[in-house]
């Protein structure tokens, strides 16, 4: 099979050990982020886009969208290099946390710690389940969640991928 993206750099499913932990370059969330996301998602909440009334708030002042943070964390994770070409589906998120606010200013980098693996014999794929953390530049933890990521096995690199609506719950 002849790729046109050149060698695949991403790990594969057997890559993976449970307790291995990677920590992601760090990301400065400006406003121009925040406005940017509002205006991508049409979501124009003043909580993020009405510093008078955020200040009227529990949080004092406007803050970065959940999802905007959750959007850097993935992407904080995606400059890592693990995924590249050989990741094959996102297959979701459990326990999504938002612990703390993220503000225009607060620079977060994000840890990633394999909690388990399992190769799908006979699939050309695996899963990867992984604890995500954001956190700021003051060490505090402001995201966690558990991330499942389909991914191309050793066995079947050359193998078409399967489709990611297949039922595979994590075991």
């Amino acid at each position: 099979m002849t790729s046109t993206m050149g060698p695949l750099l991403g790990k594969y499913a057997e890559d993976f050990s449970a307790g291995d932990k990677m920590i992601t370059p760090s990301r400065t969330v400006t406003e121009a982020d925040i406005a940017a996301f509002a205006s991508l998602t049409g979501d124009f909440n003043p909580l993020h886009t009405d510093e008078e009334f955020a200040k009227t708030t529990i949080f004092g002042s406007r803050i970065a969208h959940g999802m905007l943070t959750l959007s850097f964390l993935i992407g904080l994770v995606s400059r890592l290099g693990v995924l590249d070409g050989t990741v094959v589906a996102f297959m979701g998120i459990n326990e999504l946390r938002f612990k703390e606010p993220v503000r225009a200013g607060d620079t977060i980098h994000g840890e990633m710690t394999v909690k388990r693996t399992r190769v799908l014999g006979g699939r050309g794929s695996g899963l990867v389940v992984v604890e995500l953390a954001a956190i700021n530049q003051k060490g505090t933890t402001v995201l966690t969640g558990e991330l499942t990521l389909m991914f191309k096995s050793r066995a079947g690199a050359e193998t078409p991928a399967m489709s990611p609506t297949s039922s595979l719950a994590p075991s």
